[in-house]
């Protein structure tokens, strides 16, 4: 703990006036001991101040969810639209079922694959009537001319193959 006493001050060594000698009148204080449950006497310093701006503050935010109920409320959503993307899905397309195996995609016209083609004839090979393709694959198909050493390779030494590997069928 520390002592304060009264003390001159260190300006000048100068014999104290009679105004500043003369008693100074106290600050009214309560006689006795405060009642206890009575409320402190309003403090309206600058801490005082920022306490209430912080309570008034604090009640006015939301409360935050732990991190573990948070997951938890993501993990029900997510299943949620799961749930009812898998319903909206099968409400578009009727009775269905899921085919999967590998049926090349024949070349279009254009030379472009179609897919299209390849997951009906993956779906009736499944006994089911057509399909549409839901995952593809795609693989780089080279003749064996590529591996003679010191041969220039040609344009057409290479081709992309495209397969529907599983098909959505009705």
């Amino acid at each position: 703990m520390i002592a304060a006493t009264a003390a001159w001050p260190q300006t000048a060594a100068l014999p104290p006036s009679p105004e500043q000698t003369a008693p100074q009148p106290a600050s009214p204080q309560p006689e006795g001991p405060t009642p206890p449950g009575a409320a402190p006497p309003n403090n309206p310093g600058l801490f005082n101040e920022m306490g209430k701006a912080l309570e008034k503050s604090l009640s006015i935010l939301p409360t935050l969810k732990s991190p573990g109920e948070t997951l938890d409320d993501l993990s029900a959503r997510a299943k949620d639209a799961a749930r009812n993307a898998g319903e909206g899905l099968s409400r578009l397309t009727g009775p269905s079922s899921m085919a999967e195996g590998r049926i090349k995609c024949p070349v279009a016209a254009n030379g472009a694959p179609d897919c299209k083609a390849a997951a009906d004839k993956l779906c009736q090979a499944k006994g089911l009537k057509e399909g549409k393709s839901l995952s593809t694959d795609s693989v780089q198909a080279c003749s064996p001319k590529v591996l003679i050493p010191g041969r220039a390779r040609k344009p057409d030494d290479c081709r992309t193959d495209n397969f529907v590997t599983r098909a959505l069928c009705q």
